[in-house]
């Protein structure tokens, strides 16, 4: 009876073993698999840098953010799709002289905000626009804006814009830009309606330099 007795419990002993010996770590096996799955932790959102971005066209961003995304000293790209090339330039995109003077054309639209007592009205026949440019120097020293002047172009059959200029929100291309600085100008022109209003705007520059390239932006005259 004894050794009967000492068997069944010898027996007892090996069952409550293989039960403690059968868990398969299920709870740290889930916490690996997370670890090495690639997860991310909610909190990584958190601690990611915020990627702030600024419209370097916007005529009202401020100097600050100019300076620091735009500008080639803040590190900035500009923003808006600078090109290296002097032809086939779109609308938006801009272009540096080797000084820094970055130039842009933004748009052409039909005006009709005339002065009625300069006698300022439309014709029949004509498309009467303005060009509104966008000036940056990124250089070291002042440039002079008045050496800008713009010759515009028909760019479906033909035919060159006449020159003007209209007294309500003109903001004509004169005076100097200092370094660091950015403006909004404008250039008005009359184009005849067969031409239609596709155009092509090159900005000539007025330079000792012989060799000084004059970019051209083509582009369509909006309501």
């Amino acid at each position: 009876m004894r050794v009967r007795s000492v068997a069944a419990t010898a027996a007892l002993l090996l069952v409550a073993l293989t039960a403690c010996g059968g868990s398969d770590g299920s709870d740290s096996g889930a916490k690996a698999d997370t670890k090495s799955s690639g997860g991310s932790d909610p909190s990584d959102d958190a601690k990611a840098p915020s990627s702030k971005k600024a419209d370097c066209m916007d005529e009202d961003i401020s100097q600050a953010d100019w300076m620091k995304y735009c500008s080639e000293e803040g590190g900035g790209t500009g923003g808006d799709g600078t090109d290296g090339g002097t032809t086939g330039l779109r609308f938006g995109k801009s272009y540096t002289w080797p000084d820094g003077l970055k130039v842009s054309v933004v748009e052409a639209k039909v005006f009709s905000d005339y002065d009625a007592e300069l006698m300022e009205s439309a014709e029949p026949g004509n498309t009467d626009f303005r060009v509104k440019l966008k000036v940056t120097n990124t250089g070291k020293t002042a440039a002079a804006l008045d050496d800008l002047s713009l010759i515009v172009e028909g760019a479906t059959n033909g035919g060159e814009a006449t020159s003007t200029s209209f007294e309500n929100g003109g903001e004509p291309l004169a005076g100097r830009l200092a370094p660091g600085i950015s403006a909004t100008k404008t250039d008005d022109s009359v184009l005849e309606t067969k031409y239609g209003k596709k155009i092509v705007v090159t900005v000539q520059r007025n330079s000792d330099d012989l060799n000084v390239d004059f970019p051209e932006f083509a582009g369509s005259i909006t309501e």
